[in-house]
């Protein structure tokens, strides 16, 4: 990792990993695991709680006047109106809780409205992907650099799938039937934070969902725009944690899906 890194990403690091070793000990044994459930398929676990704990635990005592927006515990305001701690401590929980290894601890901060630092860290391969505004993109001490790949036809492109209980089925299936014409292949890893974070390693080309929330993305919007990606919501604009809609690609590759995805106003 660069030696430019901030006092304030470390803090942000050291809560990850922390967080990180109280998953990965549950992560073995998840048919021990007390799981409620907070709507179809939307499965919670003691291992969420336990990890949101311990990371807004170790924010709150470095930077305790900063406000937090959590999966689990909602908005908390806090007395700096002007920093905002954006935070998944399990994005892929229904991996975690299948033995699949693609889940990831997910930490963005917002300084006056703009998305400034991210990181994605995830325990089971020991990846740490990182990103400050204006620094660069990380995974553990490597830069990353987004795929210089420019045409669609060569693409390796990631996306959501609407599973039950969630909505946007008939318009999935409408942007596949189209874009599998176009594209090398589309995959589905099942945490919104590790697509951005492999956006920026150059290990998809693209990556596109709708309806998702602030904390599935906050860290890799940071973290793909600090590689290279050009990212925007399904408007062509800037709006993804209020819209829910991410498009994050390198320009051309961004400019060529989105023909296909951006509403035409």
């Amino acid at each position: 990792m660069s030696s430019n890194v901030s006092p304030t990403l470390n803090v942000m690091i050291s809560a990850a990993r922390k967080a990180g070793r109280s998953l990965i000990r549950d992560f073995g044994e998840v048919e021990h695991l007390q799981v409620s459930v907070k709507g179809p398929a939307n499965f919670v676990s003691a291992a969420d709680h336990k990890a949101e704990d311990i990371i807004f635990r170790e924010l709150s005592k470095s930077r305790g006047t900063y406000g937090f927006l959590m999966e689990e515990r909602g908005e908390i305001v806090g007395a700096d109106k002007t920093h905002t701690w954006i935070v998944d401590p399990l994005d892929g929980t229904t991996n975690f809780l299948h033995s699949n290894p693609l889940f990831a601890i997910s930490i963005g901060l917002e300084r006056e409205g703009q998305l400034v630092a991210g990181v994605i860290y995830n325990p089971a391969s020991d990846e740490l992907f990182t990103a400050e505004k204006g620094k660069g993109a990380y995974l553990n001490d490597r830069r990353l650099r987004v795929a210089a790949r420019k045409n669609l036809g060569d693409a390796l492109v990631t996306t959501g799938i609407p599973h039950r209980g969630r909505e946007g089925h008939a318009r999935f299936l409408k942007e596949m039937d189209v874009l599998m014409k176009e594209v090398a292949g589309i995959r589905r890893t099942g945490s919104a934070a590790l697509d951005l974070a492999f956006v920026a390693a150059g290990r998809f080309d693209a990556y596109w969902e709708h309806n998702l929330q602030p904390w599935d993305v906050a860290a890799g919007i940071v973290i793909a725009r600090e590689a290279g990606a050009f990212v925007t919501d399904l408007n062509g604009g800037d709006k993804m944690l209020e819209t829910g809609d991410v498009l994050a690609a390198n320009a051309t590759i961004h400019k060529a899906l989105g023909s296909y995805l951006i509403r035409k106003s």
